[in-house]
């Protein structure tokens, strides 16, 4: 019996769905847990959102296999970035306390007072908040480490999605 493997259509929609679902879940913590995000908690959320916008293109596009390979690729760097400051956000989780940055301003009184690229550069470093550690999911994952799992995910399904051909050329020889 064989495994049928979804299209890239369905697996575009499937991230969407899972991106969108991440989104709620962050915006719940947020709103009803009064988890407060720091600047590179937004900085991932973006570009969770910008791998699930760009999966949700890709399906309503459904676009030959050559543009399923370019959405799937933007959407795979999407999640390498994203994963990059998840990334940054656990090594500042793990720094000895007296090694972790000052907290600084919070999000409003930056982009009020500095010039936006100084303001984002200053969010996308990471400060003392960004190494607070306010949640843990069973006791064991903070929530930048979640966010890491499913930057992982996303991008383990983009690059299936990006070199399925290729893998099914070989697998038929």
């Amino acid at each position: 019996m064989k495994l049928a493997i979804p299209d890239n259509r369905i697996l575009n929609y499937a991230i969407f769905a899972f991106t969108m679902t991440t989104i709620g879940i962050v915006l719940y913590m947020q709103y009803v847990m009064f988890l407060p995000p720091c600047g590179l908690c937004i900085t991932q959320r973006i570009f969770i959102i910008l791998c699930g916008v760009t999966c949700l293109a890709g399906a309503i596009h459904n676009p030959r296999p050559k543009g399923q390979r370019i959405y799937a690729g933007v959407a795979g760097a999407m999640t390498i970035f994203g994963s990059y400051f998840a990334g940054r956000q656990i090594w500042l989780q793990h720094l000895p306390e007296d090694q972790i940055p000052a907290c600084g301003p919070g999000l409003n009184y930056l982009l009020q007072n500095f010039p936006l690229v100084d303001a984002l550069n200053f969010l996308l470093q990471g400060d003392g908040n960004c190494a607070e550690v306010q949640f843990r999911f069973l006791g064991l994952l903070t929530i930048p480490e979640m966010a890491m799992v499913a930057f992982v995910m996303l991008f383990a399904t983009c690059m299936f999605m990006l070199f399925r051909d290729q893998w099914a050329g070989a697998a038929q020889d």
